[in-house]
């Protein structure tokens, strides 16, 4: 693998040609190809910069940005924790949660998942691979990250009580935040800022990379993740037209900066120890759309449950909302550490889970490349992933969460 150093002179022609295909021909600004320097600048990258990462609990490095680039290049997951460092060094009590034994809320749910509508999920995705790139530090980033805000917005415009607020970043594409309170009678007063309340957070992860050129090589980013924010969103969709009284709050969250190592869902899960908040549970929706490898090598369509670095309980429980509410069944798999989104709220002491569209060896290698299209996607498929998370987050919202 080379390093960037090497290849960035070469891959002048494409930083042109992206600009090309933002601003036209007319306005085209040659780079040097001997400016390596200003290259690196316009990639978003400061050769002086230094990162503290995660490649496994407790095992940190001192990285550069490029470095980090390097090891997300050759499949090495981290957690960049260089902005968190001191709220991850002080200890609090970790609060563990006990899910019901089964599902018990079918003669509610099922109705409800029949309003789920790939329709909605395929027009969402065009929509939003349609932007150059969705990489964090990009103005395409933070257009398609303003894009789902009204498209959240819209969405709980229905029930005056649901708030929607982007969570600011300084990097420019801003998480999402949709909060849906709980309305029983004993309940009704629980308000956003409370920290008795538990909620049942539901996420996904709205940016995209091409890796060998993030800011200028086209990264639609259909399966990972705009099929996992696409899936919330219409469940979130249906959730939010039930008007169902809950007993916990439930969240839905669209996390900006994943890929540069689980950013966006950092800050807010720091966010929310540092403010006391409780976090019942906790779910990610990452890449839910490709199941062509499963298929292809004669094995049965399934979801695929992570069992590694995850919250055994609520895993546990996940797989009794598939096997209930689900037409098809879950494959136990392993992705490694901080492999996605839910690595945060488990780094700041929540139960979390990670779902995925296939067994991990399954999913899909076309990932961070421009190849990554919804013509390669099923939406059959992330209609059951849709399935399982509004299934998930009406289960969770509904039950009485106890500490075990």
């Amino acid at each position: 693998m080379r390093s960037l150093a090497f290849v960035l002179p070469a891959l002048a022609v494409a930083a042109n040609a992206a600009h090309i295909h933002q601003h036209g021909s007319g306005h085209q600004q040659p780079i040097a190809e001997t400016d390596r320097t200003n290259l690196a600048s316009v990639l978003g990258l400061d050769p002086t910069e230094v990162r503290l990462i995660e490649l496994a609990p407790g095992v940190t490095k001192e990285v550069t940005e490029e470095q980090k680039w390097e090891l997300k290049k050759a499949g090495t997951n981290f957690i960049d924790i260089t902005d968190h460092r001191d709220s991850y060094a002080a200890s609090s009590a970790k609060k563990v949660y006990k899910y019901p034994s089964e599902p018990q809320n079918e003669a509610i749910i099922r109705p409800l998942l029949a309003k789920l509508d790939t329709k909605n999920m395929k027009a969402n995705l065009e929509k939003f691979t349609s932007f150059y790139t969705r990489y964090y530090k990009s103005s395409s980033g933070a257009e398609s990250s303003r894009w789902l805000l009204s498209q959240v917005n819209e969405t709980a415009s229905v029930d005056s009580r649901v708030s929607v607020a982007p969570f600011i970043h300084r990097w420019g594409q801003n998480s999402i935040i949709a909060h849906v309170p709980p309305t029983l009678e004993d309940n009704a007063s629980i308000d956003y800022k409370s920290t008795s309340s538990k909620r049942v957070v539901i996420g996904a992860h709205q940016d995209s990379v091409n890796l060998l050129l993030p800011m200028f090589l086209r990264s639609p980013g259909a399966d990972d993740d705009g099929s996992g924010t696409v899936t919330i969103l219409e469940a979130f969709r249906v959730l939010v037209g039930a008007k169902i009284p809950f007993k916990n709050p439930v969240e839905f969250h669209w996390y900006s900066a994943e890929e540069g190592g689980l950013l966006g869902s950092q800050a807010i899960f720091s966010h929310y120890k540092a403010q006391g908040y409780l976090v019942g549970a906790m779910l990610q929706q990452d890449m839910t759309g490709f199941v062509r490898k499963t298929l292809d090598a004669g094995k049965r369509e399934s979801v695929g449950v992570i069992t590694d670095f995850v919250d055994p309980g609520l895993t546990a429980f996940i797989k009794k909302v598939i096997t209930t509410y689900c037409d098809i069944p879950y494959v136990e798999t392993k992705c490694g550490y901080a492999c996605s989104d839910h690595a945060s709220a488990s780094k700041a002491g929540y139960q979390s889970a990670f779902v995925i569209e296939s067994a991990f060896e399954d999913s899909d290698d076309k990932i961070h490349s421009t190849e990554d299209k919804i013509e390669y996607l099923s939406f059959e498929h992330m209609l059951q992933h849709a399935k399982l998370t509004l299934a998930l987050a009406l289960e969770l919202g509904l039950a009485d969460l106890e500490e075990a």
